[in-house]
């Protein structure tokens, strides 16, 4: 396993240890399965979450996977395509905001659309999409960390920043910066 050390906010986290995530003020730790019959436990405010795969398990990949045509456009991509993202030995799987200076969500209800996405529901949730084409998507696990006074948008940059300095790539999901 590659050890990750991160500074982030002007925090030291490691990407890779939950109790460093913690330590960082994440919190949540839920299976996206559980989450999709009960999310009363997210917080309505603004943040960031990630999208972690316990366990470093090696993935496998559904040429169709379940999430949404939003607008008609089809979330899949190849297979060649998901394993060129996929990133070895990282906990960490995507990177994802709710909320800014412009909009109003919450990491309830964001992270409510990207489920309702990923069941296959007409919702805009476009990034992360990769996430379910994974087999195992409904054990994946999610954590959050409500933001006060901060951005999500510049952290969840500087979060994914900091992870590609460290891996010399994205996230798994991340499509962009």
């Amino acid at each position: 396993m590659i050890p990750l050390v991160i500074k982030s906010a002007n925090k030291i986290m490691n990407f890779n240890n939950i109790d460093d995530l913690k330590k960082a003020g994440f919190s949540g730790f839920k299976k996206i399965g559980d989450l999709f019959t009960d999310c009363s436990s997210i917080p309505k405010d603004k943040g960031v979450y990630l999208v972690l795969n316990p366990n470093f398990k090696k993935e496998e990949y559904l040429q169709i996977g379940t999430g949404g045509h939003f607008k008609g456009k089809n979330p899949n991509v190849s297979l060649d395509e998901l394993k060129t993202n996929w990133v070895e030995n990282s906990l960490v799987i995507y990177i994802g905001k709710a909320g800014s200076e412009s909009s109003k969500a919450t990491l309830y209800s964001r992270l409510k659309q990207y489920f309702g996405f990923g069941q296959g529901k007409n919702i805009g949730h476009y990034g992360g999409r990769l996430i379910w084409q994974l087999k195992n998507s409904a054990d994946l696990i999610i954590c959050w960390k409500s933001l006060v006074n901060d951005d999500p948008r510049t952290i969840e940059k500087q979060l994914i920043k900091d992870f590609a300095i460290m891996f010399s790539a994205r996230p798994f999901a991340n499509l962009t910066d």
